[in-house]
Parts: C-alpha cells; sequence; structure tokens
C-alpha cells in the first residue's frame, strides 16, 4: 500500500469511527427511553447495550487476528502482519470495555464485582493474551521474527474464542445464556431484540473504523522505517 491510499483509509476511519461513536449515542438514547427494563434486572440491564455488542466486536478482532496470523506464516506477507497486529490492538481496547461494563453489570445483580466462572475467566485469559501479545510485538526488534512468534500467539486466541461462546454450555457458571447466538430463535422481546441488533450493528463499525485507522497507520509506520533504513544504507 502506498503512502497515499494509507492516508485515505486513515481519514475514512476516522469518519466512520465518528459517525459510529454518534451512533453509539444513538443506540443508549433508544436504550434507556425507548426500550423497557428487563423485569427481573431492573434499569441494570441496560449496560446490556454496550457490555454484549463490545464482547462481540471484541472476539470478531480476535478471530480476524488468529486468521490473518494463520494466513501470514502461509504466504509471509507483511500487510497481513500488520493487519493482524492491527485487529489484535483494536480488539484489546474493546476487551478493556468488556471487563469494565462487566463487574459494573455483576455487582447489582450477582452481588459481587467478580466471580471465577468460566465465561468471565476465558475472557479475562484470553485478553491477558493478547496483552502479551503486545508487549512482545513493542519488545522484539527483528520483524520477521516478531512476525512469526505474534502470529503463534493470535491462533493460539483463535482457538480460544470458541470456548469462550461455548463455556456457557459446558460448565455451570453465573453468566447468563447467549440470547441471539443460540440454536433456536433469540430469547429476547421484540423492542429489546431490535435494540440490540443496532447496537451490533454499530459496534460492528466501530470495530471496522477503528481498524482502518490503525491499520492505515502501521503501513505508515512500516514505509516510514523502509524509508529510514534506506536512508541509512545509501
Amino acid at each position: 500500500m502506498t503512502r497515499e491510499r494509507a492516508q485515505v483509509l486513515a481519514r475514512r476511519g476516522t469518519w466512520l469511527t465518528a459517525v459510529s461513536l454518534l451512533l453509539v449515542a444513538a443506540v443508549y438514547v433508544r436504550a434507556l427511553a425507548f426500550t423497557p427494563p428487563d423485569r427481573f434486572q431492573g434499569p441494570a440491564q441496560k449496560i446490556f447495550y454496550v457490555h454484549v455488542p463490545a464482547a462481540w466486536s471484541m472476539l470478531l478482532a480476535f478471530s480476524l487476528t488468529g486468521i490473518l496470523s494463520v494466513l501470514y506464516l502461509w504466504l509471509k506477507d507483511k500487510r497481513l502482519d500488520l493487519a493482524a497486529a492491527s485487529s489484535a490492538e483494536v480488539g484489546l481496547a474493546f476487551g478493556v470495555v468488556v471487563l469494565t461494563s462487566g463487574p459494573i453489570w455483576a455487582k447489582p445483580i450477582w452481588g459481587t464485582w467478580w466471580t471465577w466462572d468460566a465465561r468471565l475467566t476465558s475472557t479475562l485469559f484470553t485478553v491477558l493474551l493478547f496483552v502479551g501479545y503486545q508487549v512482545l510485538r513493542g519488545a522484539m526488534t527483528e520483524p520477521d521474527v516478531r512476525a512469526r512468534y505474534s502470529a503463534v500467539i493470535g491462533i493460539l486466541a483463535l482457538i480460544l474464542v470458541p470456548f469462550i461462546h461455548m463455556s456457557v454450555y459446558l460448565f455451570r457458571t453465573l453468566h447468563p445464556m447467549p440470547v441471539v447466538l443460540k440454536p433456536g430463535a433469540p430469547s429476547l422481546p421484540g423492542v429489546m431484540l431490535a435494540t440490540l441488533l443496532f447496537s451490533f450493528g454499530v459496534f460492528t463499525l466501530l470495530y471496522i473504523g477503528f481498524f482502518a485507522q490503525r491499520y492505515a497507520l502501521a503501513v505508515l509506520r512500516d514505509l516510514k522505517d523502509q524509508e529510514a533504513a534506506s536512508h541509512a544504507l545509501s
């Protein structure tokens, strides 16, 4: 990718992110003003419309990192490594939202901020794995070695993604069962389901906007490093 194309991608990502953030506000206007509260959890359930879509975007980002990592080990294309690293960083940001909003929701419902059940523990482990991914990329200076080692971590995380989803079926857990991605029809009233699906779409756009900006920045940095190396040799 040329510098000009990377700059265009960065601008488009910035606009998409700005629009997505406005839509996140619209999601919460709809959730607070036009969506009824859960009859058992009350107003605390409203954080559901950020927590669950953020978890979806986190898993989408980590899955894409894993898939791009597999492709990098096969094709040895630097752009795949840059894209994988960009998706991992965006996924980590969404992971922080998940691990922050989850305890805020859990405290009034479960009476505790945290419990070491399978869903929460596996999510925390995966997020920490990607913290290690970022530390590794920052610590290694040889691009090819860094890319290979990062790809291994990305593939390991890809294996964990379906386990996170299935953990509530495999183990006894306080965490609610899925209400949309489940066998059979979704188990939400129509208005609540519409708000949730709207939020899913908004958070997916937000992921794309963040990813576009982060990947463009990675490409621009790589081009700058190549230019610096070329000048050093000349």
